[in-house]
């Protein structure tokens, strides 16, 4: 299982979703060209010393990500343009979850790209939630079902 941000661009918000990687012992995959320097002060202040514990991969283009999946596995793009409910997905220890920009999501190439596109149900009237409130929700339902939170092979 990894997180993929597609051109992040709130070093915050990186930050966070790396020290949520860090922790719960998931890649990170920063695709195309971060909005930032990853050196920022905000990124670092977000993420704390959890960013040095951080698995984190650089890809080109969505492409290139999806070259690095193995077989089985899928690119699954949060989006509010789903229309699966996360909650109903089958996740697979091999599957990459997809985030887009904070500020204008992904071009309509990258969700042509993805093998499957899930939302979160909102509230009537809400837009979207924060993006790394998004992918801590989703990535918790995936580790969940594939027993992949840290220490879930010793509780088995």
């Amino acid at each position: 299982m990894r997180l993929a941000l597609f051109e992040p661009d709130i070093p915050q918000n990186t930050g966070a979703m790396l020290r949520l990687g860090a922790c719960l012992g998931v890649g990170i995959a920063i695709v195309g060209q971060p909005g930032f320097v990853l050196s920022d002060a905000r990124l670092r202040r977000a993420g704390l010393d959890y960013i040095n514990l951080a698995d984190i991969g650089r890809h080109a283009d969505i492409a290139a990500l999806k070259a690095t999946i193995p077989a089985g596995g899928r690119l699954i793009l949060l989006t509010t343009k789903g229309s699966t409910d996360f909650r109903d997905v089958t996740y697979g220890r091999d599957d990459v979850l997809l985030l887009g920009r904070e500020s204008a999501g992904v071009p309509d190439a990258v969700h042509a790209a993805a093998d499957l596109r899930v939302m979160i149900p909102l509230a009537p009237g809400a837009r979207s939630l924060n993006v790394a409130t998004a992918a801590s929700m989703v990535l918790s339902e995936a580790l969940r079902q594939t027993r992949g939170f840290p220490g879930d092979d010793v509780r088995a």
